[in-house]
């Protein structure tokens, strides 16, 4: 996800300053270098497009950079009926089993673009009735009561958890990333930041729950007076805290002196539903929501700069200065709930920040149940929390740290997955092993268990406990030597394969002295997806073998170094894969996130790609669905029949000021660059939910 906060030299793009803050200490080799010198010695894809040296993105050619100037190419109709006659692209792609679409073409326009002969309709936005009580949505109001019973904003992650046997109905599982208040109120309203501003913002975090229905046309529905709809909020939802952090000092606060339960769930990403159908919230960017000092002096600190340079210098006196270096935690420039909230005050709570960035465990079918912190998953940011049942019965759980040079990790349980009784389930994930990943040059990726009294993780190293490793595990990681990763967001285990996808967003950090003739990927602005494969299927094997699937950028311009298939089209490539899900048919397919910063560079809007993985098809492309303008491609979500494709489409209208009428412009509430998806002059742009179907009906793509 991105927070467009800090200017940057190219094309004078916002970029996310959470994630341009290198705060990983680690000296070990980056996954750049280790890609490289593999690479160097046994060659990448079969197939695979010809690449030459990155060169600095400031001598990029002008087709690259069309969206930086004033070229026509990716310009449309500012009339949204208009946008798909000619954003689509002619030739159908069939290569093996692939796809069997028309790509939608690269662009960027006022409307979302799916592939010919498919539907998307809008399920829910923001503002939506969730609850049976809920008041309708008034644009432009802050309203924390009203926006707890209503559909929260920034949908990121999808879960479905069907409801009957033929998968027409079922429960979406949906998470509320974080807001965008530049588009949500109008100035009046931002300037002054009143408490109800704060307590609406909140209320619109957090998670939603529905009960949807297919109707005998195909198309899905909310079931508005449904038992299951619910809502989870920043503000008011109280959760339990368990596994071995639970009850920690380091996790009392004021409010809660046991330090077993806390309120709300912050900046839930990517995330995932279990074998027995729970649904696993992940807090990513938590260090953003908390202001306050880390050291002696009378003032805040306002930017990553300060914080970065008073960690380095040890001016950081907070009792949780070295954990909240290590996070980010109170960088300024945030949110300012600690304005109203004293919990958000790190000098008010020293400890409350500790208590976020954890996996939070849902029970979607009991409407009644509390939320549970599960930290034997570790604290970080994390991005997704998919999982799989391994072949001995034990569930494992695969997350990334959505931060630049930050770590890939796994969770094994130590209890079987009980298939019988659901209930038995519930605990699972309070007790097992969580590893990091360290990637060789040999191919082979080693899982170090995060273990209490092992190797460095003791009290020489400020380790008194298991607790005391899983609240700082990034720097329990740093000392295990795992491998800095180019921001690891999804991880996905394919069923059908028993291999497992990394998405690597993008690294713009990563030096010069990184670079190799093969895999010179530095700075890493256009993402890749990296595969692992277990021996023999085995998820809890201490050691995987990996591969490169693709590289993200448009390969017809050399300076990318991007890699796909030949074959791919013209519109097959993309950049910054962020969410990747598999198919009923054991297909990968893959959102972005490019950031404004880069969707600016690039000329396009992020959308979703299919992606093939086997045979023939290996590294080939092909584009589905593209967002509106500003907008980040969120949540992909099969139903178990593969005839739906629910995706989430969230900030449109913000990201980096891309548009289609001009190269870049200022975009708010009063003025936004879309009115996506109602398109009325009274409504702002609105994060939706959408659901993708097949004229006539049949699986997708």
């Amino acid at each position: 996800m991105s927070y467009p906060d800090r200017t940057d030299p190219n094309c004078g793009v916002a970029l996310e300053p959470t994630e341009d803050v290198r705060s990983s200490p680690a000296t070990e080799a980056t996954f750049g270098e280790v890609a490289a010198a593999r690479m160097g010695r046994r060659g990448f894809l079969k197939g695979a497009m010809g690449t030459t040296a990155y060169a600095a993105l400031a001598i990029a050619p002008a087709s690259l950079l069309a969206a930086c100037g004033d070229d026509e190419t990716d310009k449309v109709a500012s009339d949204p009926a208009a946008n798909a006659a000619q954003d689509i692209e002619a030739s159908t792609y069939q290569p093996g089993s692939l796809a069997r679409f028309t790509e939608v073409s690269h662009g960027v326009s006022k409307d979302h673009v799916v592939a010919p002969g498919y539907e998307a309709d809008i399920l829910i936005r923001w503002g939506d009735p969730v609850t049976a009580d809920a008041p309708a949505f008034v644009p432009g109001k802050a309203d924390p009561d009203a926006q707890e019973k209503q559909f929260g904003y920034n949908n990121d992650f999808l879960g479905f958890v069907p409801l009957n046997e033929a998968g027409t109905r079922g429960l979406l599982c949906v998470n509320h990333e974080f807001t965008s208040r530049s588009v949500m109120f109008p100035y009046d309203l931002r300037f002054n930041s009143p408490k109800e501003l704060a307590e609406t913002e909140m209320a619109a975090h957090g998670g939603t729950i529905i009960e949807i229905a297919q109707k005998d046309d195909g198309r899905w529905v909310m079931v508005p007076d449904s038992t299951y709809n619910r809502r989870i909020t920043a503000r008011s939802t109280a959760m339990d805290i368990s596994g071995p952090a639970a009850g920690h000092p380091r996790m009392q606060t004021s409010a809660d002196p046991a330090g077993t339960r806390v309120i709300g769930t912050l900046n839930n990403c990517a995330g995932g539903i279990t074998p027995y159908n729970s649904y696993l919230m992940a807090e990513e960017n938590f260090h953003f929501y908390f202001r306050g000092k880390l050291d002696d002096s009378d003032r805040l600190w306002r930017t990553a700069g300060d914080l970065e340079a008073a960690c380095a210098a040890g001016d950081a006196t907070h009792p949780e200065a070295r954990n909240y270096c290590r996070y980010g935690v109170a960088m300024g420039g945030g949110y300012d709930w600690g304005r109203h909230v004293d919990r958000f005050d790190i000098n008010k709570e020293p400890n409350e920040a500790n208590r976020f960035g954890w996996v939070v465990e849902v029970d979607p079918l009991d409407p009644t149940s509390t939320p549970v912190k599960r930290t034997a998953l570790g604290r970080f940011k994390h991005e997704g929390a998919e999982s799989i049942t391994n072949r001995d019965g034990r569930l494992v759980i695969y997350m990334g740290d959505d931060q630049r040079f930050d770590y890939l990790y796994r969770f094994v349980t130590d209890g079987m997955v009980n298939e019988t009784d659901r209930a038995a389930n519930f605990g699972l994930l309070d007790t097992g092993v969580l590893s990091v990943a360290k990637f060789s040059e040999d191919g082979t990726v080693t899982w170090m268990p995060l273990v209490h009294g092992t190797g460095p993780l003791t009290a020489e190293n400020g380790f008194d406990s298991q607790a005391d490793v899983m609240i700082e595990t990034r720097r329990a990681a740093d000392l295990l030597g795992a491998t800095p990763m180019d921001r690891p967001e999804d991880v996905e285990p394919n069923p059908k394969t028993g291999k497992v996808y990394v998405a690597l967003t993008n690294n713009s950090k990563r030096g010069p002295a990184q670079r190799d003739a093969v895999h010179d990927r530095a700075p890493n602005y256009w993402g890749l997806i990296v595969e692992m494969t277990p021996p023999d299927g085995d998820h809890a094997a201490d050691s995987f073998s990996w591969d490169i699937l693709v590289k993200g950028g448009d390969p017809s311009v050399p300076v990318t170094g991007a890699q796909f298939a030949e074959g791919t089209s013209a519109n097959g490539w993309f950049a910054c894969p962020d969410n990747l899900a598999v198919d009923p048919s054991g297909r990968l397919w893959v959102t972005t996130d490019q950031g404004g910063g880069w969707a600016q560079i690039s000329g396009s809007a992020d959308g979703v790609w299919c992606v093939g993985t086997e045979g023939e098809d290996r590294g080939m492309s092909a584009m589905f669905y593209r967002v509106p303008a500003g907008a980040e491609m969120c949540g992909p979500c099969f139903t178990p029949t593969g005839d739906t494709l629910f995706v989430a489409v969230q900030h449109p209208g913000t990201d980096g000021a891309l548009a289609f009428d001009e190269h870049a412009r200022a975009s708010d509430f009063e003025d936004p660059m879309t009115r996506w998806p109602d398109f009325d002059e009274a409504i702002p742009p609105r994060p939706s939910v959408v659901a993708i179907r097949k004229e006539g009906g049949g699986l997708i793509g």
